[in-house]
């Protein structure tokens, strides 16, 4: 098995801790990871994938070992997480890779996406959401604290609740003993930290965005047709099956996998989705 790496770089000011495996000759997969994770997510997807390919996870800023500047001295936009990871994937000298997207990773990814199209061999969506109708219901409480931040901070506390870090996990999942209750205790040490309030809540309220750039992503998919496989946990509550099924509307040559597993669908269905992955990747990534 391939040992997987662990690395810091300067960019923007700020230390961005990445992992690596693989040979650095071989086609590279950019891993962009989910809310309230890190590159941490990876863990047992990566030495599946390494032996074929090189493989880079980095944690955004404010996320797992990344700086966490507070939010007086770093914009916490998601325009300015996909600025800082476009620059740390050029310091790396990234300038063809696969994108795996997740949760906080799809608008990361399609902001760098949409900046250098020219970078993107293809495309793993994974419960990353460009469409409407992939929100499910939570998200109209959400839509009130983007109206009012300061009328509804109680949406905040219960984003940042410890048992909502615990159901993104397990919510939708009919096999709980197959996720290990180290990763929402650890996320939640993590959110409890000094400052994270300020950070998640300032990321929460720019979240608007990335729904009001849907329209956009979706034509930039319609002109430049990247490969795509799709990989979605479809009893997601938060990232319903419908916004997995929806890429098939802008891709008709997507190949959709809706999976019987939740919003972190690697918990429990990672061999099943590293093979999905090998499959597609060797039919569309080359040197």
């Amino acid at each position: 098995m391939i040992s997987t790496s662990y690395h810091y770089e300067q960019v923007d000011g700020l230390r961005i801790f990445y992992r690596e495996a693989g040979r650095r000759d071989a086609p590279t997969i950019v891993l962009l990871h989910g809310f309230p994770s890190s590159s941490r997510e990876f863990d047992a997807l990566i030495p599946l994938l390494a032996q074929r390919y090189h493989l880079i996870a980095p944690d955004f800023p404010g996320f797992g070992q990344s700086d966490a500047p507070s939010p007086a001295s770093y914009d916490y936009t998601f325009d300015h997480l996909a600025t800082t990871t476009d620059h740390l994937l050029e310091k790396l000298g990234l300038t063809r890779y696969s994108l795996y997207i997740h949760d906080y990773g799809a608008p990361v990814g399609f902001r760098i996406m949409l900046a250098h199209p020219e970078r993107l061999q293809a495309l793993i969506v994974q419960n990353g959401n460009a469409y409407r109708e992939g929100l499910g219901p939570k998200w109209a409480k959400i839509e009130q604290y983007w109206t009012d931040p300061a009328a509804h901070q109680g949406v905040v506390d219960t984003f940042l609740s410890f048992e909502a870090t615990k159901q993104r996990h397990i919510a939708g999942t009919r096999h709980p003993e197959l996720y290990n209750p180290d990763t929402w205790t650890d996320e939640f040490a993590h959110l409890s930290a000094p400052g994270q309030r300020e950070i998640q809540a300032d990321l929460l309220y720019d979240y608007r965005t990335n729904i009001a750039s849907y329209l956009a992503w979706q034509a930039w998919l319609r002109e430049h047709k990247p490969p795509t496989l799709v990989v979605w946990g479809a009893n997601d509550p938060s990232f319903i099956a419908a916004g997995g099924e929806a890429f098939k509307r802008d891709l008709p040559d997507a190949e959709i996998h809706l999976l019987d597993a939740g919003h972190f669908a690697m918990d429990e269905k990672n061999d099943e989705i590293a093979e999905l992955m090998l499959r597609f990747l060797s039919a569309n990534t080359h040197r």
